[in-house]
């Protein structure tokens, strides 16, 4: 049996395909189209799907998308008639798609696909639940979803038994930690439903000084973790805009112009609420526990991604584990929707599990193959050497030991918003200018954004503070007490941004200002080739930790074909670039003749 989940219409448009229950591709649409967060009919994704299993659209039992358009449009419409006179503008620029389109999806699903068989609608929250719950390790466990928006539902909880979930409680619009958390990106000067990573990497920098602030006057919480908010200080439910006057006046000033010089007042926001949003999370995840009384939980929803939230959660013990959807956001909804109709609908027995997760190590995207990579360097004159897999590894564990920034490309490309070692930018851990470095002449992006280490996950207790394995980069913990440089009292009165270049540990590559890292363990059963880079890496230095960061420029999907590798490749200062078993040298390539001005084309997020 194969089912297609589709998400699409608000951003991170996907695709997946499930046969008997077992994931077999998923991908997202900016990959392909090569628009960050694109929210298109995932069209090129759903090829790809198709094509990777060798069947049509004749084949499949049935297409489930994750949301239900309808309802949703029912509270799109109450929202602006709760607010009469307000909002002409946005509803005005809103309506024509919903009835161009988003309403008549069942009609348009069948249009793109040339597909005249059943089509499913579960819940948005529910599409959420059943990608976190039923790919997880466990047969039984409670989960919890946190996000902006579904039809109606901000957040909800339930269990997940054998091939069932059971929504248990909802948090309703317009009480979203997912919107107040956009509503802070967009007040600091970046962009929504794309930046708010950056306001979580910016936070170690600033200080709790308006936690109080979004106690007494934004949001009231309780203490099972549901709350209101005081929506006279919040501008989306019928704006233009995140927030209004009223919160700039509490807030010190107007919101932050994107891409002018950052000062204390953004990271102190930064810092107050990450501190608010790690409270409501810690709150909601016990009051879960006392309900359900799981051992575990399992966590989706596009606040999910907040990692530093769930390394807090993780450590307060209140379940024995967390797992975490790797593509928590809408990307993640089209997995969902397919496994519900599977599960739910068709109800189909729940898969056997082994005690490790079904996600196949999110590795779920297209390969190409070598032959197909030599026809492409070979029809663009593109000098390259071919090598053997132990050559390629012996040469570019040397490479990094060098210094050297690689552009990594192996294996079937990753689902979800991190590379993961398939689509990498890697490097040095132990080299102290390499964040600088990669920040500001291969990534163009703000100096102060972390990088991730890969460590090898036999190794990761020994250099950080986490006693399991990480593998899709969602949890941050701090690097081990004794891999840290202690801070001279100088460096302890640094402030703001002056922190950034103080060298912390014996990987201060992957160091944060708090010593914390946002961590993926490697296992060679998830990615032998990736594991066995890093281990000779180990082998030749006594460092299992590389940095691992997305193989794109700021603004910019990551790569998904060979020649989006080799145009980034030459865009920037990277030095070698790796395309399966082909090696390429920055200074062997003729001159790059660039076929776009990148910098105006990819919006800066």
């Amino acid at each position: 049996m194969y089912i297609l989940g589709i998400s699409a219409f608000y951003h991170d448009s996907a695709a997946c395909l499930i046969k008997d229950g077992e994931i077999i591709s998923a991908a997202q649409e900016e990959r392909f189209t090569r628009i960050k967060h694109d929210h298109n009919f995932p069209k090129n994704a759903v090829k790809f799907c198709l094509r990777y299993a060798n069947i049509n659209v004749n084949d499949l039992s049935a297409v489930a998308f994750y949301d239900k358009p309808i309802t949703k449009f029912s509270r799109i419409l109450e929202t602006y008639l709760s607010y009469p006179g307000k909002g002409i503008k946005s509803f005005l620029m809103s309506m024509p798609l919903w009835l161009r389109e988003k309403l008549w999806m069942q009609d348009l699903i069948s249009t793109e696909l040339n597909y005249d068989g059943k089509i499913l609608f579960p819940e948005h929250h529910e599409s959420h639940a059943a990608s976190a719950f039923y790919p997880s390790p466990f047969q039984r466990s409670a989960f919890l979803t946190i996000d902006g928006v579904g039809e109606w539902a901000t957040s909800s909880f339930g269990v997940g038994n054998e091939n069932k979930i059971h929504i248990l409680s909802e948090l309703h619009y317009p009480h979203s930690l997912g919107l107040l958390y956009s509503a802070f990106t967009y007040f600091t000067g970046f962009k929504v439903n794309s930046g708010e990573y950056k306001v979580m990497g910016l936070a170690p920098y600033g200080e709790p000084k308006y936690v109080d602030k979004i106690y007494n006057h934004l949001i009231d919480l309780k203490e099972d973790g549901s709350f209101k908010m005081n929506m006279e200080y919040f501008n989306y439910n019928t704006g233009l805009t995140m927030t209004n006057n009223k919160f700039a006046e509490l807030f010190d000033g107007p919101p932050r112009k994107p891409e002018t010089n950052l000062t204390q007042r953004e990271m102190d926001l930064a810092r107050s609420l990450q501190d608010v949003t790690e409270e409501i999370m810690i709150r909601m995840a016990r009051h879960v526990k006392k309900v359900t009384n799981e051992k575990y939980l399992c966590l989706a929803g596009g606040v999910a991604l907040n990692c530093v939230g769930n390394g807090k959660l993780l450590r307060e013990n209140i379940f024995d584990d967390i797992w975490i959807q790797p593509a928590a956001g809408d990307a993640g909804g089209a997995l969902g929707a397919a496994l519900a109709s599977y599960y739910m609908y068709f109800n189909k027995p729940l898969i056997k599990k082994d005690g490790r997760d079904l996600q196949k190590g999110s590795y779920l995207g297209i390969k190409y193959s070598d032959d197909e990579i030599q026809n492409i360097l070979t029809k663009h004159k593109i000098p390259f050497h071919k090598v053997t897999q132990d050559e390629l590894i012996e040469k570019i564990s040397d490479e990094i030991a060098n210094g050297k920034i690689i552009g990594w490309f192996n294996g079937k490309m990753e689902f979800g918003p991190r590379a993961l070692g398939s689509r990498s930018i890697i490097g040095d851990a132990r080299n102290p200018e390499m964040q600088k470095k990669m920040n500001l002449k291969i990534k163009f992006r703000e100096s102060f954004r972390p990088f991730a280490p890969s460590v090898l996950a036999e190794k990761v207790s020994e250099w950080f503070e986490l006693d399991r394995e990480s593998p899709y980069m969602l949890l941050v913990a701090d690097v081990k007490k004794e891999k840290q440089f202690p801070m001279t009292e100088e460096q302890k009165n640094l402030w703001g941004i002056e922190k950034l270049n103080v060298v912390r540990s014996e990987i201060p590559a992957v160091t944060h200002v708090d010593y914390s890292a946002r961590i993926q363990t490697v296992n060679k059963k998830d990615n032998p080739i990736y594991h066995r880079l890093i281990e000779r890496f180990f082998e030749k230095t006594g460092c299992p930790v590389i940095v691992n960061t997305s193989f794109n420029v700021r603004g910019e999907p990551i790569v998904e074909s060979p020649l989006d590798a080799y145009k980034c490749f030459m865009r920037t200062e990277i030095d070698i670039l790796t395309l399966e078993n082909f090696i390429l040298y920055k200074e062997e390539q003729p001159k790059f003749l660039d076929d776009l001005d990148w910098k105006k084309k990819y919006e800066l997020d």
